[in-house]
């Protein structure tokens, strides 16, 4: 088990350069699904949060209002994998939905992206635009290096 600052940083470097990641929740019926979503993380120094813009009125909602659990998933062909387990809940906060959209709209590509491009998101107040934050409890980051070579190291964080 590793330190959470270690962790995080690893990460959010490995998520940030992947990007787009498996999200799984648990429906109302029990039966898991899961989409592709693309979070932004911050660690600030203390905790790891992370974001989706996401429709407050998609399956996943009533999913998360069933079990607000979720894991997320990223992985590359060379094998790279990191993951989340997270709470995740939407905030309705008028002041969230501008900061995430500023979040997207400011950061570098890939991460970054112009949320207009959704259809039916043509501001921050669009009825069709959610925030859902992400409060880990349980990170895994595992180098595709570990596995095909035996370089480098795997760290995993639990709250």
């Amino acid at each position: 088990m590793t330190d959470l600052a270690t962790t995080a940083h690893a990460f959010v470097d490995m998520a940030h350069r992947i990007v787009w990641c498996t999200v799984a929740t648990v429906g109302p019926d029990a039966r898991p699904r899961s989409r592709i979503l693309h979070p932004i993380w911050e660690w600030d120094g203390a905790s790891l949060r992370g974001w989706i813009a996401t429709s407050p009125e998609s399956p996943k909602a009533s999913h998360l209002a069933a079990n607000p659990h979720v894991t997320l998933t990223y992985w590359t062909p060379d094998q790279d994998t990191c993951t989340a387990e997270c709470t995740a809940a939407f905030d309705d906060d008028p002041a969230a939905a501008n900061e995430l959209w500023r979040r997207f709209s400011e950061a570098p590509a890939p991460l970054g992206y112009d949320p207009t491009i959704i259809p039916g998101w043509e501001s921050p107040e669009s009825p069709g635009f959610g925030v859902l934050t992400l409060d880990p409890y349980r990170l895994r980051v595992f180098p595709g290096s570990l596995l095909l070579s035996g370089q480098g190291e795997l760290l995993t964080w639990r709250r």
